[in-house]
């Protein structure tokens, strides 16, 4: 699956999987929107249309989404160069830590609540989302309180707390 061959409807985890995978295994798509600038996480669009939403993130080691969700969309993410640690909220326990490397790929469902966090130097992923994304959950926890935030799709995803 390409962009250009994109069928007009939704699409499921596994498809999403299979786009961002495509799609990272194809720089000459993406690279040049690879940026490092200040070590700051690096986020562009690559393409967007009422089925899919497709973002291209350059990580540095430290940069943190902070905890959050996709509201009603679906996602994946494939991870083109470097590396990038997801981590899944526990309740009771440590959250659950998973280095994601070049060439590993996953999806989720819209119910999936995550962070990500920059490993190594130079890391790329590719994240492909459907419906489109227009909202998102930020969460954190205030007084032992789990909190959720709707944010749009546009602002920068951080840590609350």
């Amino acid at each position: 699956m390409t962009i250009s061959s994109l069928p007009a409807r939704y699409l499921g985890q596994h498809e999403l999987a299979e786009l961002a995978e495509r799609l990272a295994g194809q720089p000459e798509l993406w690279s040049d929107q690879v940026s490092y600038a200040g070590g700051r996480r690096h986020y562009a669009s690559i393409h967007r249309d009422e089925y899919v939403d497709v973002w291209l993130i350059c990580w540095s080691p430290g940069n943190d989404t902070g905890w959050h969700d996709h509201d009603v969309s679906s996602g994946a993410v494939a991870v083109a160069r470097g590396s990038v640690v997801e981590h899944n909220l526990a309740i009771g326990v440590d959250s659950i830590e998973t280095e994601v490397a070049a060439g590993d790929v996953y999806g989720f469902g819209p119910d999936h609540i995550h962070r990500l966090t920059g490993l190594a130097e130079g890391s790329v992923t590719v994240h492909a989302y459907s419906p489109p994304l227009w909202r998102m959950g930020q969460y954190s926890v205030k007084d032992g309180v789990l909190r959720r935030t709707s944010v749009s799709y546009a602002d920068e995803l951080r840590p609350l707390d």
